[in-house]
């Protein structure tokens, strides 16, 4: 009886996690950039004395879905959305190296190139800045040009190269500010990642499976708390048996 309570139990408790990551797919359906977090349960044996007859059902975090999500035009010069497979490289507070597919860009007061949450933008000699009065250009291959609003026409002026980068899937890990980092290592430049200026990236949750996903999800809750129900019936059940006996 014990061992249907140890699974029940702890189907419930990891069912309840699955859920918030549920939730926060959805949540971020309408963020740029944004990847699919994934979630697998997986069956993990009770280690102790005796038999190893009991068994936990534990949530084992299967990864991200690292799918292309749609492209929409947005005709801002500081957009960019990566085609395909690769990653914008961004500074981190502590002055580490994150990863980001969130293009929307935009310039501080300093003239620094940097996401909309904060994160200076890296290219290949550290972050990227702006002169002031200035329009910026961005190029699929990631070079960053400005050209001025005043003096000589049309003379465009290189400032440098955004850090576009494409590690293994297997060596990325979600950090808690929804940006990625590398296991292993910085990653390094990679030529072949491509740019598309004036669009940004959406995010690939799919609104319709992560909700019917919910839907089972809590259905599978409630079957695994009548299941507990009914271990407590049948083991009241066996006591009165046992009393008359």
């Amino acid at each position: 009886m014990d061992r249907l309570v140890y699974t029940a139990m702890s189907g419930a408790k990891h069912t309840l996690e699955q859920q918030a990551t549920a939730s926060n797919n959805l949540a971020n359906a309408t963020t740029t950039g944004f990847r699919t977090q994934l979630n697998t349960f997986r069956s993990a044996p009770v280690v102790g004395p005796g038999l190893a007859t009991r068994a936990f059902v534990v949530d084992s975090t299967a990864g991200n879905d690292f799918s292309q999500g749609p492209l929409q035009d947005t005709g801002r010069s500081l957009d960019v959305a990566v085609q395909g497979r690769g990653w914008l490289a961004v500074q981190t507070a502590d002055g580490g190296e994150a990863y980001t597919r969130n293009g929307a860009l935009k310039i501080n007061q300093n003239g620094v190139l940097q996401t909309q949450s904060g994160q200076p933008v890296l290219g290949d000699g550290g972050p990227i800045t702006i002169p002031p009065d200035t329009t910026v250009a961005i190029a699929a291959d990631g070079t960053v040009s400005s050209i001025p609003l005043t003096g000589v026409p049309n003379a465009v002026n290189v400032l440098g190269r955004i850090k576009l980068v494409n590690p293994d899937d297997k060596n990325l890990k979600r950090g808690d500010d929804g940006m990625f980092r590398t296991i292993t290592g910085a990653a390094q430049p990679d030529a072949n990642v491509r740019l598309a200026s004036g669009a940004l990236e959406g995010s690939n949750v799919n609104v319709v499976e992560a909700m019917v996903n919910m839907i089972n999800l809590s259905r599978q809750f409630e079957m695994n708390m009548k299941v507990i129900q009914t271990a407590e019936s049948d083991a009241t059940k066996a006591t009165q048996l046992l009393s008359l006996s």
